[in-house]
């Protein structure tokens, strides 16, 4: 069975991974390493980011790496949060604070166009780099709607799901994600050699 290690502590997006990788693939998070790998996400961009995340790493390990860097963007707000998504308002804010300030800063506005960006950078064994892009587009919803998901999709409202995406299954969700999508591209490259 292959092994690919994922740049994060996130047990929610490692969870996210082996599910869209499948079976044949083994997922292994920084958690499984008896060594810290310290990260510091200062870059511009989702791409910036990601490949930070990566090369930390693969620094450590000398193995294929995949990482993944992503946030909401929304358009009313300059585009914030951003690459900051998970720093937003701090890091240890619980998402139920950063959730309801986006939607009250939102009250009264008619823009509500949002999207989720991921960017996933891997690096393979040779320590070759490549980035991969994903995007869902919706709308910021007027309430916290849906226990499922985590961060901020219980406010993003997918109008093709009529719902937010913390309101559907993880299987749905996962077949319309920004992930999922950067997910796709990274697999349509890769599929045969992994």
């Amino acid at each position: 069975m292959k092994t690919i290690w994922i740049a994060t502590s996130n047990p929610h997006k490692v969870e996210e991974f082996q599910t869209m990788l499948g079976s044949q693939v083994q997922v292994k998070s920084m958690k499984d390493l008896d060594q810290e790998v310290h990260i510091v996400e200062n870059g511009k961009t989702f791409e910036e980011n990601a490949l930070i995340k990566a090369r930390a790493l693969y620094q450590v390990i000398h193995q294929p790496v995949l990482s993944d860097d992503s946030g909401l963007e929304v358009d009313a707000l300059n585009k914030q949060p951003g690459v900051h998504s998970a720093r937003w308002m701090g890091k240890d804010t619980s998402y139920t604070i950063k959730n309801q300030a986006i939607i009250d800063a939102l009250k009264g506005k008619k823009d509500r166009s949002a999207r989720f960006i991921c960017v996933i950078a891997f690096i393979d064994e040779q320590g070759k780099e490549y980035t991969y892009r994903g995007t869902i587009e919706g709308q910021i919803n007027d309430e916290i709607v849906g226990k499922n998901g985590f961060g901020y999709d219980p406010i993003f409202y997918y109008p093709p799901f009529h719902t937010t995406t913390a309101n559907v299954s993880e299987e749905l969700k996962n077949s319309v994600s920004h992930r999922g999508n950067a997910l796709k591209a990274f697999m349509a490259d890769w599929k045969d050699r992994l």
